[in-house]
């Protein structure tokens, strides 16, 4: 369950884009603030339903609320600034390097090199998602979003995994919720110049994305990697961008098109390779399991 979870949360990702282009005007920081926001009511809507105390103080240590924070605003201020710096296609790939990175750093030391190799195939598939017809030219004139986006690699990668050590509850995902809605105003105010006059069509892309992968995803995620499988969901991350691409076709917002079936093959085919098991290996499962 836990796995689905986990699984859950990518195909909220995966839809990202679609529930972008509701809220496309408004400025990215003030976007993020309001779906923090909402992320945070989740947990008091929560407790209101399973009727817990609304004034739990949250479990988290020091290091907790330092990696949180730094997981869910560094790796957002990090993409923010990188597309200022470098081209959104540049950005994407790199950014696209964390399912690998995760893979490696959940891996177990004798199915390190098919981790290795599952990612780098899955990788391979999300830059003919990403790159498509366009043309990729790593210029020296962009090391500045270069380097943005590789931190952007490294946080979310390096936070997933630190999930998967924490024993933090995860109503305190709600708390790390409502400190990245803080910095996210601050940083709107500072930075942006917004709007809050929305229209309809605005004020529902917002919920969605709170409620869905700006926020509600951000719980499943936390749940998936405790207790999931988690080399099964670093290496089907792989697929976020190819879900959305075919959330877009089914819009009719973007053309299918061959390198969308390359990308499913090796995507699928990254999968496989990182989460094969021996025969010896999964009959230890089982009897790991039947006990």
């Amino acid at each position: 369950m836990a796995s689905v979870m986990g699984i859950s949360a990518i195909i909220l990702w995966g839809v990202l884009a679609l529930l972008g282009t509701m809220t496309s005007s408004i400025p990215a920081f003030q976007l993020l603030a309001l779906c923090f926001s909402l992320s945070a009511c989740l947990m008091v809507a929560k407790r209101v339903v399973m009727k817990q105390p609304l004034l739990t103080l949250p479990t988290l240590t020091a290091r907790q609320w330092l990696f949180g924070i730094a997981g869910l605003f560094g790796f957002h201020f990090c993409y923010f600034m990188a597309i200022k710096f470098a081209p959104a296609i540049e950005v994407s790939l790199i950014v696209y390097l964390w399912p690998l990175l995760l893979s490696v750093f959940v891996a177990s030391r004798n199915q390190l090199v098919q981790a290795l190799l599952g990612g780098t195939l899955g990788f391979v598939g999300i830059a003919f998602i990403i790159v498509g017809d366009g043309e990729l030219a790593l210029n020296g004139s962009y090391m500045k979003g270069y380097a943005l986006s590789m931190c952007c690699a490294l946080i979310w990668s390096s936070f997933s995994w630190y999930l998967s050590t924490s024993n933090n509850h995860v109503d305190d995902i709600g708390w790390l919720s409502a400190a990245v809605a803080l910095l996210s105003f601050a940083a709107h105010f500072s930075l942006e110049q917004g709007h809050w006059d929305f229209s309809w069509l605005e004020v529902v892309g917002v919920v969605l994305l709170g409620l869905g992968p700006v926020g509600g995803a951000f719980y499943l995620w936390d749940v998936g990697m405790k207790r999931g499988n988690r080399q099964l969901l670093a290496s089907l991350s792989f697929s976020t961008p190819l879900l959305s691409s075919f959330a877009l076709s089914l819009a009719g917002l973007v053309d299918w098109s061959v390198n969308l079936v390359v990308a499913v093959v090796l995507v699928t085919l990254g999968a496989m390779v990182s989460n094969y098991k021996s025969k010896t290996e999964r009959t230890d499962v089982v009897e790991e399991l039947s006990q």
